[in-house]
């Protein structure tokens, strides 16, 4: 059964059959969702084998790089700092899982490609593990979060409810990503590179560490730019903020066109990425 499996991931009959294998790997994928656990949960422990503070270093630097951000540009900007600071340090902390799923995308399938040639795993399988690992890792960056709303007072006034719905849609919107950039990726080993350079300009373009108000908040540079509206939906209830439905909007479509556009890749490309690695 396991070999017929396999041989079926690599056979062609027809689009309308493709798309059925596409959703019966993402059926099986999430029976096995504690597989996709446990894979994330091992490259984050034998990442940071050996290590007194494990993933903590990150935590540590991504700390330092909040403090110093803060204090330059609360001066330059002309802000105070505890207007600022909160700022800085939830958008750095949220576009890190941003930009973390979507460049280790680029290595889904390429890092298990072992897997893939010689099991029948489903192949969202390594998607959920690619999404989980970076789960693990803002587990550790809550530390700041929680540090800075509670040193600032923002606790009060801060909607976590709010806040987790606008995970959730982030969580969303970057697995698609993630799984798009994993595809294109398989096929072209360049793509990585481009991929890591387009996310470290989207992270000076968006609003992390400057704020929004002064381009003014319907201005067409923030309206288009989908990760201004993945870190309003998250930063803006934890600051005691409203959310704009604008963002919801654009979140929900970028969710439900996303997914159409990587699920459809995926069904008529599922047979060939085997054969790419």
């Amino acid at each position: 059964m396991e070999t017929a499996t396999h041989m079926l991931r690599t056979g062609r009959r027809g689009t309308l059959f493709e798309f059925q294998m596409a959703l019966r790997d993402l059926k099986t994928s999430g029976e096995r969702l504690g597989l996709a656990w446990s894979l994330a949960w091992h490259d984050v422990v034998s990442r940071y084998r050996g290590s007194i503070l494990g993933p903590f270093w990150i935590t540590l630097s991504m700390g330092l790089m909040v403090l110093g951000i803060g204090f330059l540009y609360s001066r330059l900007l002309s802000i105070s700092l505890e207007e600022l600071m909160p700022y800085v340090a939830l958008g750095i902390v949220f576009f890190g899982v941003i930009a973390g799923v979507v460049n280790e995308g680029c290595d889904t399938f390429v890092q298990a490609s072992g897997m893939l040639s010689q099991t029948s795993l489903p192949m969202f399988t390594f998607v959920w593990r690619t999404v989980l690992r970076n789960l693990i890792n803002l587990a550790h960056h809550l530390v700041i979060v929680v540090a800075v709303l509670i040193w600032f007072g923002y606790w009060r006034e801060a909607n976590p409810l709010l806040a987790l719905a606008g995970v959730i849609f982030l969580i969303v919107n970057v697995s698609w990503m993630s799984m798009l950039a994993g595809i294109v990726s398989a096929r072209f080993r360049d793509i990585p590179q481009i991929v890591i350079s387009v996310m470290q300009f989207a992270f000076f373009m968006t609003p992390v560490f400057w704020r929004p108000d002064r381009f003014g908040d319907q201005h067409i540079f923030l309206t288009l730019n989908p990760f201004y509206h993945m870190l309003e939906a998250i930063r803006a209830p934890l600051l005691g903020m409203p959310v704009s439905g604008l963002s919801y909007i654009v979140l929900s479509a970028m969710a439900l066109l996303g997914w159409a556009v990587t699920f459809s890749v995926f069904a008529v490309t599922r047979r060939r990425i085997v054969h790419y690695l």
